[in-house]
């Protein structure tokens, strides 16, 4: 649950247009579904018993590959069309393990650079996993920035370990909202030694051998 005097990192570099206030949406259901655009595995979105009844935050996840991903340094702002969102309610959090949620994120990690290098990119490009603990939602997003440089409008820490990230989320038994009990003081002045408090795990999606 968030904090007081944690900046809420509603999207990179951005707000969060889009988005009905108290509705909390998946990525994949609030953006327009992109055509003729395949991923280079196969059987990647052929649907199995065990795609059927997988949780919706998984299928949602897994669904990024179909979207067309923009990929433009002279335009960073163009680049914002990637960052998706995933809600999902205390009862789908319960029922999900942190590895599993890796695992999918680090199989469409993968199958993201595989579309990148076929698109004929040879430049720098991330994929971005973080917890918007103000919003109570996973994100995720693409850009051509390294992750040292990544569109966060706060200070951010990069980590590996992706599986903190998704335990963070998966905790939130009050998504976007905090307890009473739960409220921490502010400390004051601030202290510059202090960790981030934005944690973000990133992919190098930059093609082999550019």
């Amino acid at each position: 649950n968030p904090r007081p005097g944690r900046p809420p990192p509603a999207r990179p570099g951005s707000g969060s247009p889009g988005r009905a206030a108290g509705v909390l949406r998946s990525g994949w259901a609030d953006r327009a579904v992109a055509t003729g655009h395949q991923s280079e595995r196969p059987d990647w979105g052929t649907a199995t018993p065990t795609r059927q009844t997988e949780p919706v935050l998984l299928k949602d996840i897994r669904a990024i590959v179909n979207e067309s991903v923009v990929l433009s340094p002279e335009n960073p702002a163009a680049e914002e069309t990637n960052t998706n969102w995933f809600g999902a309610p205390p009862h789908e959090r319960m029922g999900l393990s942190a590895d599993e949620v890796v695992t999918v994120f680090e199989e469409t990690a993968a199958v993201l650079r595989d579309q990148v290098a076929a698109g004929g990119h040879r430049g720098t490009a991330t994929f971005y996993v973080w917890h918007d603990a103000v919003a109570g939602q996973l994100r995720c997003s693409v850009g051509t920035r390294k992750p040292s440089d990544l569109p966060f409008p706060v200070e951010y820490q990069v980590t590996e370990d992706l599986r903190a990230i998704v335990v963070e989320f998966l905790e939130d038994r009050a998504p976007g909202s905090i307890a009473w009990g739960e409220l921490e003081p502010v400390p004051y002045p601030d202290d510059s030694d202090a960790p981030p408090g934005l944690t973000v795990w990133a992919f190098d999606l930059t093609p082999f051998g550019r």
